[in-house]
């Protein structure tokens, strides 16, 4: 029984109703408010009181039955609105209904959303990522048919605060910051379970006299089926037999067989503990050693980790290929941090491991980095948030420390509309014999402004200044990898969509180093096509030309896929890369690489791809993969 059968309650309501249609009615006749009360032992059935002209006005008691009778209906004069005694009144259709939610992370093929059961979902409703310059209303939905709709998400599992969606369908990218809105029949189906309830959730706008029932009564712990999110597994596991041919002064042929996985397994065991990324590796040699080709340096500059992150405990965690979530300026390391939220948006903790990501900026095999930090998160990322990490650490090359370094990273963002980001990190280098350190100092530092007024329109501003030469391997410029490090000093860009799946995007500045009598110009170029016609193949074409610290050049790269079918998908990339430096020896290059996967039946792939490199290093590169998908959830079903 509950607290409302167990004694008598008196329950006063207030209300007044007046609504406003502006320009509709000049004058007003009185209203009159209505007082009800009830007094009962029996369960109590909830009133509701409808404005006939021209909206609707809901009102409910908590822990209350519903009749099914229809609600009363009071013709009322909608000239103007006057609460009184503080009591809301809550007008407008749908307007207590949660029904867009921000996407807080986007990996393979699917997105994370900020709201979970609490908000109303579940599991198979349906959402629309939708571009609109308009600000978004709690009470809005979307239909597919919509022009301005560029994605469609399928929710697949839900928890208290949050949820994963899958990624049906898409006409760009879906990103971080973007609004998902709850698809019409949905938003309907929600609002038709929350009117016919029997115990529906709404504002208190009620007083009860007797004190609060809800605080009085003890509830007792019902046992619940684990969440959707709780053991879902999904991913797939292969292995890779590949075979290098070299060409140069002597050439060599060599077969390595690999393995891949990719995988995304959250609350294992109905833990806290959460697995995710992609790794690509060589397991055993059958034959000559063979060179380092760019597969295998893009295989090395993928993340795979397990982080535990529980909303009931102060602790957090991580292992594996990472970044430092709070300091994604930091190297990528092959290590782990801990944490502990030390007060309410305050999180102190520690880090440390080896650095093989090639395309980071201070890259070498031997180097260890490791130290602590704080971190001070707060606000909200529909309207203003904002983070700042700042800690200190210490660089080692093979176990000898090399430099002591602190490090800041701040974030400061309003909605989607404007975006601040700066970096530095400040260090005391040693001294070797052919080269002295140049003494403590900033080391380097990044500037970001990034402004989006219009939902097609994406403005930046941007500042890098390095001071030491980069270690960073070269080959890797003609991938994009790279972008960021290539430019120095003051460059200002822009992304437009032109047309509809059509963007074009720019980077122009003057370089600033130290020690140059003139400025020069840098340069970046890019177009994608969502869709080329009759060959729907989707498009991204870069041209950069640079001068850095580290030297001057320039890259060409092409980008070309299709999603043929549900079991069909094939991709080329194709670039040259010119570039003068005293780093490399590598100066110029050229690269095709292309791969096609397929599906065998509802679980296992084949996938097969071929690298050609000519310069410096020419080699021919072929890979053959044999796999299996797996998803708890259908096996489930």
């Amino acid at each position: 029984m509950t607290a409302v059968q167990k004694r008598g309650v008196t329950v006063m309501l207030l209300v007044i109703l007046l609504l406003s249609c502006a320009g509709e009615q000049n004058t007003a006749a009185p209203v009159t408010a209505q007082k009800v009360t009830v007094a009962s032992s029996a369960p109590v059935n909830a009133s509701a009181d409808t404005a006939i002209h021209p909206d609707r006005i809901l009102v409910d008691v908590l822990e209350t039955t519903y009749d099914g009778k229809i609600p009363q209906k009071v013709e009322v004069d909608a000239s103007r609105v006057a609460p009184a005694n503080g009591i809301p009144l809550r007008s407008g259709t749908n307007s207590d209904l949660h029904t867009v939610f921000r996407v807080k992370y986007v990996a393979e093929g699917v997105a994370y959303l900020d709201g979970g059961t609490g908000a109303g979902l579940k599991e198979g409703m349906k959402l629309e990522v939708r571009d609109d310059a308009l600000p978004a209303r709690q009470g809005d939905s979307a239909s597919a048919a919509d022009p301005r709709v560029v994605a469609e998400l399928e929710i697949d599992g839900v928890a208290e605060t949050s949820s994963v969606a899958d990624i049906r369908s898409s006409k760009r990218s879906v990103k971080v910051g973007d609004l998902a809105y709850l698809s019409s029949s949905d938003a309907e189906a929600l609002v038709q379970e929350r009117t016919l309830s029997a115990s529906r959730r709404y504002p208190a706008v009620i007083s009860f006299t007797e004190g609060d029932t809800l605080d009085e009564e003890a509830r007792e712990e019902v046992p619940r089926p684990p969440l959707p999110s709780v053991n879902r597994a999904r991913g797939r596991i292969g292995f890779d037999y590949v075979d290098t041919i070299s060409h140069g002064a002597t050439s060599m042929t060599s077969s390595d067989l690999g393995m891949a996985f990719r995988g995304d397994i959250t609350r294992i065991g109905g833990s806290y503990w959460n697995l995710s990324g992609y790794w690509r590796g060589r397991i055993t040699k059958t034959s000559a050693t063979s060179q380092q080709t760019l597969q295998d340096l893009i295989n090395r500059t993928y993340h795979l980790n397990m982080t535990y992150d529980n909303p009931n405990s102060d602790f957090v965690a991580g292992f594996g290929r990472l970044y430092l979530p709070w300091a994604s300026s930091l190297d990528t390391i092959d290590g782990g941090y801990f944490g502990k939220r030390v007060s309410r948006g305050t999180t102190l903790g520690i880090f440390g491991g080896s650095t093989p990501d090639p395309s980071t900026w201070d890259y070498s095999p031997d180097r260890i980095i490791s130290g602590a930090f704080i971190n001070f998160d707060g606000g909200d990322y529909s309207a203003l948030h904002y983070s700042s990490t700042s800690g200190a650490g210490v660089s080692m090359v093979k176990w000898q420390v090399d430099r002591p370094f602190i490090f800041l990273e701040d974030n400061i963002s309003y909605g989607r509309r404007l975006a601040l980001y700066e970096s530095a990190q400040f260090d005391d280098p040693k001294g070797h014999p052919a080269t002295s350190s140049p003494g403590a100092g900033l080391a380097r530092s990044f500037f970001n402004v990034r402004l989006q007024p219009f939902s097609r329109v994406e403005l930046n501003l941007n500042h890098v200044y390095f001071r030491d030469i980069p270690t960073f391997d070269p080959t890797l410029i003609g991938t994009g990898l790279l972008d960021k490090f290539l430019f120095q000093g003051f460059t200002v860009g822009a992304r437009v969509e032109v047309v509809k799946e059509v963007w074009i995007s720019t980077n122009l500045g003057r370089s600033s180093r130290s020690g140059d009598t003139n400025s020069s110009l840098n340069e970046m170029f890019g177009l994608t096509l969502g869709q080329l016609p009759w060959l729907r193949l989707r498009a991204d074409a870069h041209y950069a030309r640079f001068n850095s610290s580290f030297g001057s050049g320039s890259y060409e790269s092409v980008t070309l896929s299709r999603q043929v079918s549900d079991r069909l998908r094939i991709e080329a990339l194709m670039g040259r890369q010119n570039l003068n430096s005293t780093v490399t020896t590598n100066s110029r290059s050229r690269f095709v690489t292309g791969s096609i996967e397929t599906s065998l039946g509802p679980h296992y792939y084949v996938e097969g791809s071929f690298t050609t490199n000519r310069g410096l290093l020419s080699y021919e590169q072929f890979m053959f993969s044999l796999g299996y998908r797996f998803d708890s959830k259908n096996h489930r079903k």
